[in-house]
């Protein structure tokens, strides 16, 4: 059973996965190959682009390395987190290499991203009002309260929590922690919050916890039915196994990258909706609060400190194009909605905030400079949603749209309108996506060959694998990369053990990264780079089984999981109803097997063919899930008791699937 329910904490939150990943390794070990360690120089045409965006953006524009710096208070001296076990939670120093100019190797516009979001320490924002920047992915924030802090967004994990608050605790002198506000339902805005309080402190009153409608539910949820998945990819997304050097990841465009650690979660006393109260106070100090679900994230909230003129944009507003899809795999978010959300925010405030500070990068202050950033911001937004809608109605598809939109040049030329996480090119396909779903329209796409079957054909249709590589290594001369990753991709998936072709599609991909003024476009193209040179590392990723997650879940989730998992196709034979009483939450329900699907009936059992009443507690079924307990134990303890047909139980169980993390991605 711990096998077959672990992993439903697993996948929980694509972030807490990645957090165990050593971040930090070298490349691979003295197996790789002699094409790998030699071809790491940027071609002619690689340099080339380099030097079309360098001529195109303004990198003489120093405000934001300004911004970045100023309130600077103090730092951690040696620029290391450790956890309590010594290994390193979180490393500054890894992100040194930084602190020169752009290589060739690297676009020059994520290169000055990168520098900017590798600055750390403790800032002040305003009097009253400071920031935790560079400790994690995402920011911390402290507001002053009339008796103490008011915290926002606790960071990923307590480690980088607790060494931001001795920090904050000699710096400014300390004071009691009053309340902590969740902007949204990310792990790395609220799984440190343990490192500030605990479940008791919430439930007794001693601290206010605020979050949007839906956080819980949406920060427990969002990633468990694809989380296996969505966490693979997410290693490709952030770079998390490639080393941080000048030819490897630079870090994510919107932080560094995230600390390692046990997430954590606590349920908000206080809930914000679009139904609730406008002003809320707070330690003293009245909040005005708009909630914006369905934005960067399903449940999040913007807010305004009128006593201090600061707004708080949290990440629906950051410096970078953020995204309207997230390529570690997501719902798609709705750029109309965003953009919306934004102007509410003007409308409302414009004419007072004299500070702006979000849940990543820097402040912006002077409501001179505040407006312009927050109306191009908005712009952008609507600008890809309304122009992606307008063309496709003109019968344009995803791949067309992609080429066609760009952004108008006076948005396009501000750096933190650039692509350094969301892409424009990505978030027009999301926008259509939106709409019209996977299909194109065209019947050539409605039912195509499977990778593995259309790279053989290609192949075969193209002369063979020798004419193929020769083709792609002349277009490769011609410093046309994209063509080649697509031409080559198609032979590797034809046959997998072809190294030269493999080889070859690496340093396609590697160009490639090279140029991406995107971190994830970079990291995806580079680690798929080195997953083709060299096998796949299978590192153990350690585990998520955070007990706040597993008791977080509620009893459908649970169940609903459980029968996502199940081998239906095979087991499509198979007929149980079991009815389940959870003896410490006083629920029940029933779970219903047939024509290969598992239907958890929340609330109710059903009354004829019963297969078998299962009585066992919740907490037993939480204890089963972190491997504190196992199923054969409980039930020879009695502590489950199952009457009727207990085998039947244990033959469902034996067929729910178990996910291999390490699946092939850039290859069959």
């Amino acid at each position: 059973m711990r096998t077959q329910v672990i992993q439903v904490v697993y996948a929980i939150v694509c972030f807490s996965l990645l957090l165990n990943c050593t971040s930090n390794e070298k490349t691979e070990d003295s197996k790789e190959t002699q094409q790998t360690k030699t071809n790491l120089e940027a071609t002619k045409y690689t340099i080339a682009k380099q030097k079309e965006i360098q001529n195109y953006l303004n990198f003489n524009d120093s405000t934001d390395f300004k911004n970045a710096q100023k309130g600077f208070l103090a730092t951690i001296a040696d620029g290391v987190i450790l956890k309590e076990d010594k290994t390193v939670s979180y490393s500054m120093e890894q992100f040194k290499f930084l602190n020169k100019d752009a290589p060739n190797t690297a676009n020059p516009s994520l290169w000055r991203q990168s520098q900017l979001i590798a600055i750390n320490g403790l800032f002040e924002v305003t009097e009253g009002i400071y920031q935790i920047r560079g400790f994690d992915l995402a920011n911390m924030t402290l507001i002053k309260g009339k008796t103490g802090w008011i915290i926002i967004d606790p960071l990923t994990v307590p480690e980088t929590v607790k060494a931001a608050m001795e920090l904050v605790d000699k710096t400014l002198g300390k004071l009691p922690v009053k309340a902590v506000i969740f902007t949204h339902s990310h792990v790395d805005h609220f799984g440190g919050v343990k490192g500030l309080l605990s479940s008791e402190d919430v439930t007794s009153g001693k601290i206010e916890v605020l979050a949007p409608e839906g956080f819980f539910e949406h920060s427990i949820s969002e990633n468990v039915m694809a989380g296996n998945a969505m966490t693979r990819r997410a290693t490709y997304m952030y770079g998390n196994l490639l080393p941080k050097t000048d030819t490897g990841s630079l870090g994510s465009g919107l932080g560094t990258t995230s600390a390692k650690g046990n997430t954590g979660i606590v349920k908000p006393s206080r809930i914000i909706s679009a139904s609730s109260k406008f002003s809320q106070m707070v330690d003293g100090i009245e909040i005005q609060f708009i909630y914006t679900p369905e934005s960067e994230a399903p449940a999040e909230m913007m807010f305004y400190f009128p006593s201090y003129k600061a707004f708080c944009q949290s990440e629906n507003l950051s410096h970078t194009l953020h995204n309207l899809y997230t390529l570690r795999g997501a719902q798609v978010r709705n750029g109309q909605k965003w953009s919306r959300y934004i102007d509410e925010c003007i409308a409302a405030w414009g004419e007072e905030m004299i500070v702006s500070f979000g849940s990543h990068h820097w402040p912006t202050w002077g409501n001179e400079n505040i407006i312009p950033y927050l109306e191009k911001q908005r712009d952008t937004y609507r600008f890809i949603h309304d122009q992606t809608l307008r063309l496709a109605n003109q019968g344009y598809t995803p791949i067309e749209l992609a080429k066609m939109i760009k952004l108008p040049e006076n948005l396009n030329k501000e750096f933190y309108n650039r692509g350094y996480y969301g892409s424009v090119s990505h978030d027009v396909k999301a926008q259509y996506q939106l709409y019209f779903g996977w299909f194109d329209g065209n019947p050539a796409n409605l039912d195509p060959h499977t990778p593995e079957d259309s790279g053989k054909r290609f192949v075969e249709m193209m002369g063979g694998e020798a004419v193929v590589l020769k083709k792609s290594k002349e277009y490769y001369d011609k410093g046309d990369y994209r063509w080649v990753a697509q031409c080559l991709n198609n032979l590797v998936f034809a046959n997998p053990n072809n190294q030269e072709a493999k080889n070859l599609l690496a340093d396609a991909y590697q160009q490639l990264g090279y140029q991406a003024e995107s971190g994830p476009w970079r990291n995806f193209y580079l680690t798929g780079a080195k997953e083709l040179r060299t096998p796949v590392k299978k590192i153990n990723m350690g585990s998520t089984a955070t007990p706040d997650m597993i008791k977080g879940m509620d009893t459908q989730l649970y169940f609903e999981y459980l029968g996502m998992r199940f081998k239906g196709y095979e087991n499509a034979d198979l007929k149980y109803n079991f009815n389940i009483n959870l003896t410490d939450t006083n629920e029940k329900l029933a779970l219903i097997v047939s024509n290969g699907s598992v239907m958890p009936r929340m609330g109710k059992h059903v009354a004829k063919n019963i297969t078998a009443t299962i009585n066992m507690s919740r907490s037993d079924l939480n204890k089963v899930s972190l491997g504190e307990a196992n199923f054969a134990d409980l039930l020879k303890n009695k502590q489950i008791a199952i009457d009727g047909d207990a085998k039947a139980f244990t033959n469902l169980l034996s067929k729910i699937d178990a996910f291999e993390f390490w699946f092939n991605i850039v290859q069959p």
